[in-house]
């Protein structure tokens, strides 16, 4: 049986890609910087801030990258504060019953002030124990999720997302991966399949907790 349940943010809580493509785009031309594309964004979620630059803006001066990341956030973060991005289909419900049987976590390679935003507007930090961003020490969600694991003492968690990195980072630490096919990504493998966030409370048998 799991003590806990770990999740990814973009592209398994919610989809904030309303609001991060007007905002990357409109900072891209003040930075003189091509405007990336809906697909090119998507293909991005999820990724640290280095890879993120890298894989967008390739051959870019590195600082300039890292300055338009930045202002992009604040921009982001401020509209995210103002309308909130889009939860997928039934994920209050679902965190609610699954926080009756499971200490429920966060670990995402998003800003601070972008996890903040997500738990303001939509009201959703009652169902977490604890949340995790970015760490500019290790850059690694994987590092992350263990350190999340060690400091709650949980023995049997499962990490839930919908990228090969977030598949990778579940592998590092050593826990099941739940795959969220509903996201923006796919992998090359997973231990739990999610066609719907509803589908993880399929998992709970009669209300036991107990998840095979």
């Amino acid at each position: 049986m799991f003590d806990s349940i770990g999740f990814d943010l973009d592209g398994t809580l919610w989809s904030s890609m309303n609001c991060i493509t007007s905002s990357w785009q409109s900072v891209a031309e003040e930075y003189k910087f091509p405007l990336p594309t809906d697909e090119q964004i998507r293909s991005v979620m999820g990724l640290n801030k280095i890879d993120l630059m890298n894989k967008l803006f390739p051959g870019a001066d590195k600082a300039l990258a890292e300055q338009f990341f930045n202002d992009a956030t604040v921009a982001c973060v401020e509209e995210l504060r103002q309308r909130g991005g889009i939860l997928y289909d039934g994920v209050e419900e679902t965190l609610a019953e699954l926080s009756k049987h499971f200490k429920l976590y966060v670990v995402s390679n998003c800003q601070e002030s972008y996890m903040d935003a997500f738990l303001s507007y939509h009201k959703l930090g009652k169902y977490f124990c604890d949340t995790a961003f970015e760490d500019p020490e290790t850059l690694s969600k994987g590092e992350n999720i263990k350190k999340m694991l060690t400091k709650h003492s949980f023995e049997n968690s499962l990490y839930i997302g919908d990228t090969q990195g977030d598949r990778n980072a579940a592998s590092l630490a050593k826990i099941p991966f739940g795959y969220a096919s509903y996201g923006f990504g796919t992998v090359d493998g997973y231990d739990y399949k999610f066609d719907s966030f509803r589908d993880i409370l399929k998992l709970i048998k009669n209300g036991s907790g107990k998840i095979d």
